[in-house]
């Protein structure tokens, strides 16, 4: 067998020695409540005024087709992930049945999502907690607040100057607390994340309650300004650029992905074979209902051209209408959601380079478990220590779509293995069988590569580099270094 399509045996995916093995201590609802705090995170907050500029009332279209999309690549996660029950996510699942060097650019493409994520969400939250700590009368520096590319660029010469940025402390100590609640135990940090989901949830409830009361059809007219399919138009900002319910779905996508999260927990699930179709469609369904019920309240609370334009779209139509309490606890979930999403993803990310790091692709000794809290708590801070650099020092701006790309790949990687499998091992049990698969199969991947021509032309850039840098690495040494490579040997 060729190095490029060599593959792991399904049957013993999840078989690992006891030094590389994670503890199983998970059941459905943290599967749930991760899947959920990975989901729910600023994109409800922000992008639904994102999206109402574009597609005006529409944009409740635009949810339900990006809602449709992330639904089938979830059944075809569930499937996938009842079947082979192994952390990794669709990375293990690439390597089962498409073979390793697929596998090695699914890992890094996830590696890239995860990353950018993390980091992403690191900056945002330093942004809430520097105007929190200004409001209570503290006031951090410039250069100890501020990531050094924000004020400089790439080639200059460093100069230390305090009204320029130079770090980002709080993005900093967000990210390696995030890392330390997942070192003591993955059911410890599941339990606090459970707790923090349901704050969201409720302050989201609290939105709807208050918004609904005062729904005006009228809001709904025109309910297609832009027309359905993407195309460019003015923006609310002024700027040129795609418009159209189309447009506003391919920006959206994004504030629903984060259920692959779920199934990176696969190997430390009591129950996998139940709890991860569970988690991981439960998940979906949850935040589906929750994002077009919150469209819906929104739209018929305010016109979208009032709330187009704000970056807090949700606390401003609760102050519009005279509910100042509502509108502090709309914009203080918000702060709780940034850290829920990070461990979602920090989670996620640590997991991928601890299987990979097994498989032999990364350097084995990465791969070990701490004894007494059987979590790969070596992995949880070398993923910590990257998250701070980047979010500590780099503004990410447009570059964090860059995450969307990697999501996308790992959405096209899985579809096509579940469909793959269908073809080549009918007959092998499926605990959870997606339905209609000769249907979401091909929606999930169409739907996913459509999306990803919506990207910027920076994110497709990056995504290729990235990988390019990737196959370099894999060459050099993950090929030879595999566990499957040493075996053939």
């Amino acid at each position: 067998m060729a190095f490029w399509n060599r593959t792991k045996p399904i049957d013993t995916a999840h078989e690992q020695e006891g030094a590389h093995q994670l503890r199983k201590t998970l059941s459905w609802p943290h599967l749930v409540a991760l899947g959920v705090g990975a989901i729910v995170g600023t994109g409800i907050y922000t992008l639904i005024g994102t999206g109402a500029g574009l597609a005006g009332p529409g944009v409740i279209l635009s949810f339900a087709i990006a809602g449709v999309v992330c639904v089938c690549a979830a059944l075809a996660y569930a499937e996938m992930a009842t079947m082979i029950p192994a952390s990794g996510s669709a990375y293990t699942y690439t390597y089962s049945v498409l073979g390793e060097l697929l596998a090695w650019i699914v890992g890094c493409s996830l590696i890239l999502e995860y990353t950018v994520v993390c980091s992403a969400v690191a900056v945002g939250w330093a942004g809430y907690a520097n105007g929190f700590l200004e409001s209570v009368g503290v006031h951090l520096p410039t250069w100890l607040s501020t990531g050094w590319m924000a004020d400089h660029h790439f080639g200059e010469t460093f100069a230390f100057d305090p009204n320029k940025g130079l770090i980002s402390l709080p993005a900093v100590f967000i990210s390696m607390a995030v890392a330390g609640l997942l070192a003591l135990g993955t059911r410890e940090s599941a339990t606090v994340n459970s707790v923090l989901v349901l704050f969201k949830i409720a302050a989201l409830a609290v939105f709807v309650a208050i918004a609904l009361p005062h729904f005006d059809p009228a809001n709904f007219q025109p309910f297609m300004p832009n027309g359905f399919l993407a195309h460019d138009g003015v923006r609310p900002d002024g700027t040129t650029g795609k418009v159209g319910v189309m447009a506003a779905a391919a920006i959206i996508f994004f504030a629903f992905y984060g259920f692959d999260a779920v199934s990176t927990a696969a190997e430390e699930t009591k129950n996998p074979k139940r709890d991860l179709t569970i988690g991981i469609v439960g998940s979906m369904a949850v935040c589906t209902v929750l994002y077009m019920l919150i469209g819906a309240a929104a739209l018929g609370a305010m016109h979208f051209d009032d709330f187009a334009k704000s970056t807090e779209p949700l606390a401003l139509i609760m102050r519009t209408l005279d509910q100042p309490m509502a509108a502090k606890i709309v914009a203080g979930a918000a702060v709780v959601a940034l850290p829920t999403v990070i461990l979602a993803f920090m989670y996620g990310q640590s997991r991928i380079f601890f299987v990979m790091a097994r498989d032999g692709l990364l350097p084995h000794g990465l791969s070990k478990v701490s004894a007494k809290t059987g979590t790969p708590v070596v992995m949880t801070f070398v993923t910590a220590i990257v998250v701070s650099v980047i979010a500590g020092v780099f503004p990410l701006g447009e570059i964090a779509s860059v995450a969307n790309a990697g999501t996308l790949a790992a959405f096209i990687a899985v579809a096509v293995s579940m469909m793959v499998l269908r073809v080549k091992d009918p007959s092998r049990p499926r605990v959870f069988k997606a339905p209609l698969p000769w249907v979401i199969g091909p929606v999930a991947v169409l739907g996913c590569l459509y999306l990803f021509t919506s990207l910027s032309a920076v994110a497709q850039k990056a995504f290729f580099i990235w990988n390019g840098i990737g196959l370099v690495a894999y060459f050099a040494f993950a090929m030879w270094n595999s566990r499957l490579a040493k075996q053939a040997a």
